[in-house]
């Protein structure tokens, strides 16, 4: 019988490694970056072009490459990081594997410029899908140019999976905040389709912070310092006020490398406990330092989840010590919770001695005789006596008061008590709805009766007002007394500037959105001023990550979102009018039996399945 195993080509095993390395565009951006910070670069520069699909190209004033270097990097396990197996668990740079560049260069169109500062002229390779077009000698500035052009053009199904441009520039946005968090004293800018989005100077952790989220990010940082033998710990958490309902600000970082930790995680949330609203989630920004040595890093193919030796150890002292700064600094409640601030000291008495209280006592006075007492002061005062009637004078008059008071007691009118219908009222059509567990709506019909779901049915009636108004552009608006000004980072704000248009056709009113500052003037009528912020934060997330999929429209996601962050919450007590207002409006639907993201709204029992469970 014939051999049928054989060795893969290099370009073919480079696809395949291309698979676990190269997921979408951001991960090129993210591999670039590091390659930049590995070059020492203190300037690095990304620009891409149709969320990286057209071109991405990072720029940096690093130390270059010789031309030797430039060509070796294309080739697979080729690095300058590691030189034995040993060198995996001492790691101090980013990049480790030598897959990276190979991989990307198998399945788009790389074009590399490089030139070290010692020499006078530098080096130009381009490359295609493995092959090595061209290499060249080109008159470069020092550092490294490495454009990444047609991602996915020889492999379409890859190409295909990619989301939509917004959805793939919030990945790029995500992975270039990690990167530049994570290293603050390294400048960086972001253009996206010639327009800048980002340009961050050197700076300090906090600065970095207030200049990727925006400026009121700094009233919200509590910071977070731990020096231990195990462990060095530095960064900020956010005050429980500030808690969002998305998990997008939450930032582990060790040894400057962004991780993913559920366990970590859960510590911070252990620290946060009591503090947070239902529903909501804490944001942190914490840089953890530990020995090489005692993580691993290579377990991933995208090094964001880390081994560690000693996972417990490190679960403690993250907890205690977000615990002692959210006390620290006057975050956490103290032990009194019924303590009343009023009985603080005063701060001008706040040095003084007490004075022990001096009682003095007149053991000569007395109230029934008719005496002038003379107070401690010297000022002289009259105690007079009263004369005493006898007892049987208290009640003269008494009898006929009561006989004149009969008329005017007989002539008053009481509130009558309300009364209470029974439940088993003769009338058995009084009530057609009631409410169960204040989650569903019973309605009883000719052939038995409907359980429906409160929140998912005022889903649907939301989800088809809001179609409707932005379809027919006739939605009604209510105008705020003050404006709303309301902060984001300025990438949810150009989310917004997207949706600017159908957003007003559902009622709102923007009188300012630029860079991370968003002022609203009008807001849909079945909106409440206050809820106005989480619907818009709802809406963003959901935009982020394209809820449901890609192939539904952005009007139809738009309805889908806010209708999912107004409708009728479980557990909410109805009135029997707004029950039947909600049976009544979501049968008028023209989907009624199906919710927005395709549940069912209700539920049919008949009276013979009634009659079965008794058998």
């Amino acid at each position: 019988m014939a051999d049928i195993i054989q060795l893969l080509p290099d370009h073919v095993a480079n696809q395949i490694a291309a698979g676990e390395v190269v997921q979408r565009p951001s991960s090129v951006v993210k591999e670039l970056l590091e390659n930049a910070i590995d070059a020492g670069a203190n300037h690095i520069k990304l620009i891409i072009k149709d969320a990286g699909k057209t071109l991405i190209q990072v720029v940096d004033n690093g130390k270059g490459m010789s031309v030797t270097d430039a060509r070796l990097s294309f080739e697979r396990h080729a690095t300058s990081k590691i030189k034995t197996a040993d060198d995996l668990f001492d790691l101090h740079t980013k990049g480790f594997r030598g897959e990276a560049l190979a991989s990307i260069a198998a399945i788009a169109h790389v074009e590399l410029k490089t030139k070290q500062a010692g020499e006078d002229i530098g080096t130009q390779i381009n490359i295609e899908g493995s092959e090595v077009v061209s290499q060249e000698a080109v008159a470069v500035p020092n550092g490294t140019s490495l454009s990444v052009k047609n991602l996915f053009f020889n492999i379409p199904a890859r190409r295909n999976f990619l989301k939509s441009n917004t959805v793939e520039t919030r990945h790029i946005i995500d992975e270039f905040n990690r990167v530049t968090l994570a290293h603050p004293n390294i400048g960086f800018t972001m253009h996206h389709n010639g327009s800048e989005i980002f340009n961050l100077s050197i700076s300090n952790k906090r600065q970095r912070l207030v200049n990727v989220f925006g400026s009121k990010t700094n009233e919200k940082l509590v910071p977070v310092e731990e020096n231990t033998e195990v462990l060095n710990i530095s960064g900020f958490v956010c005050k429980p006020e500030f808690a969002k309902k998305t998990r997008g600000e939450q930032f582990f970082f060790v040894n400057d490398r962004f991780i993913k930790s559920s366990y970590l995680n859960h510590a911070i949330n252990g620290a946060f406990e009591g503090l947070l609203r239902e529903g909501t989630h804490a944001s942190y920004f914490l840089y953890l330092e530990v020995d090489p040595k005692t993580i691993d890093i290579n377990i991933h193919p995208t090094k964001t989840e880390i081994k560690f030796d000693d996972e417990h150890t490190l679960y403690a002292l993250l907890k205690s010590a977000v615990k002692h700064s959210l006390g620290q600094f006057n975050i956490a409640p103290v032990l009194d919770f019924d303590r009343d601030g009023n009985m603080d000291t005063p701060y001008n008495f706040k040095d003084r001695e007490a004075s022990n209280p001096v009682i003095e006592v007149d053991r000569s006075f007395n109230p029934f005789k008719e005496e002038k007492a003379v107070s401690n002061k010297g000022m002289s005062t009259t105690f007079k006596k009263e004369p005493v009637t006898s007892w049987e004078s208290l009640y003269v008059g008494l009898e006929s008061k009561s006989n004149d008071d009969t008329d005017t007691f007989s002539q008053m009118q009481f509130e009558s008590e309300e009364v209470t219908p029974s439940i088993f009222d003769d009338d058995q059509n009084a009530n057609k709805t009631f409410q169960l567990h204040n989650k569903y709506i019973v309605n009883t019909i000719k052939s038995g009766m409907l359980m429906i779901d409160q929140h998912r049915a005022h889903q649907r009636v939301l989800y088809e007002q809001f179609l409707q108004h932005i379809t027919v552009k006739e939605a009604v608006s209510q105008q705020l007394l003050f404006p709303l000004a309301l902060e984001f980072t300025n990438s949810e704000v150009a989310i917004l500037d997207s949706l600017k248009e159908q957003l007003e056709q559902t009622g709102f009113v923007f009188s300012k959105l630029e860079k991370n500052e968003v002022e609203i003037t009008g807001v849909p009528v079945s909106i409440v001023e206050s809820n106005v912020s989480a619907v818009l934060e709802q809406l963003i997330n959901d935009i982020e990550n394209e809820v449901p999929d890609s192939h539904f429209s952005q009007t139809d996601l738009l309805a889908k979102s806010m209708a999912k962050s107004l409708a009728i919450k479980t557990g909410q007590r109805l009135t029997v009018q707004e029950q039947e207002h909600l049976v009544n409006s979501l049968f008028a639907c023209k989907e009624p039996s199906i919710s927005p993201t395709n549940k069912a709204t209700f539920i049919t029992m008949r009276v013979e399945d009634i009659d079965h469970k008794f058998n």
